[in-house]
């Protein structure tokens, strides 16, 4: 292999990846500088940073490359808590339930960037009741923020993603099998944003920007302890996902971040699709 001496670093971009950990550990081996960015760490880039490739993972691998990571959060404190843990990213509050919130934050996005090359839908709530108790209040939260809150904002952010962008937006196993007990609204908010991924997806194919769902099975995050669930039904719900998931365990945010990351750079000949992350739920 020949390759002239003048090239400088070789930064890749997904390097825990088969194809291009092989190609970076050549290239470190013909004395090459090499670095490379990946969602998190694994064996195969602890290996390539023992052989001298300079690794960065998370948030540290959007900057690295040049993106800006601007999140949201529902109050102040939310938004403080996403800086501290996430030191270099930008946060805005804003109000997913609202139509005029949506406007005001691609627009305040749109002043200072330009443009939004991923736009990614993941603001939601969920909490359980069975149907004789849902009153409206309880079925409106749920709507206005899961879908009406969610289709606005992608209305108002077409406009300003350029062709060839890509939108993901997170819905839910519940969306598609119903999901547990006291589930009803909930699952038909996601079931929704099922719907959205393929009817927006075709509408926006003229323009080559690709919409794509992601559909993750029990995940544990912090969202179990607001929805309503006492300590005890929350850890009947881990352990009993735990019986009915071929893959035996319930999902990561890190799994479900790293499909995030594969619709949005990656996957760049697939719209309309729904990708589940369910250990197996739905399609075994």
């Amino acid at each position: 292999m020949r390759l002239p001496r003048e090239i400088g670093p070789i930064h890749f971009v997904g390097i825990g990846g088969i194809g291009m950990s092989g190609i970076a550990e050549i290239l470190l081996s013909l004395g090459f500088k090499v670095s490379g960015s990946d969602l998190r760490r694994s064996p195969v880039t602890d290996r390539l940073a023992q052989l001298g490739a300079t690794i960065y993972e998370g948030h540290e691998a959007a900057n690295i490359v040049g993106a800006t990571v601007v999140v949201t959060g529902s109050s102040e404190r939310s938004a403080d808590a996403a800086k501290s843990s996430l030191p270099g990213i930008e946060v805005l509050v804003s109000d997913a339930g609202s139509v005029a919130a949506t406007k005001v934050l691609v627009d305040q996005v749109k002043t200072k960037h330009g443009r939004i090359d991923v736009l990614f839908v993941n603001a939601g709530i969920a909490k359980f009741l069975p149907i004789a108790q849902v009153d409206e209040a309880f079925y409106d939260s749920h709507f206005n923020i899961n879908v009406k809150g969610a289709f606005f904002l992608i209305k108002h952010a077409i406009p300003v993603i350029p062709d060839g962008g890509a939108i993901i937006l997170t819905a839910s196993v519940a969306g598609a099998n119903g999901g547990l007990g006291g589930s009803s609204v909930y699952g038909s908010t996601k079931a929704a944003l099922r719907s959205f991924g393929r009817t927006i997806a075709k509408e926006l194919t003229p323009r080559g920007i690709r919409v794509n769902t992601i559909s993750p099975g029990p995940i544990v995050t912090p969202i179990l302890d607001k929805g309503g669930l006492t300590v005890a039904q929350k850890d009947n719900f881990i352990e009993g996902a735990k019986t009915r998931i071929p893959l035996g365990r319930t999902g990561t945010v890190a799994e479900v971040a790293a499909a995030a990351l594969y619709l949005a750079a990656d996957a760049t000949y697939t719209t309309g699709a729904e990708l589940f992350v369910d250990g197996g739920l739905i399609d075994l």
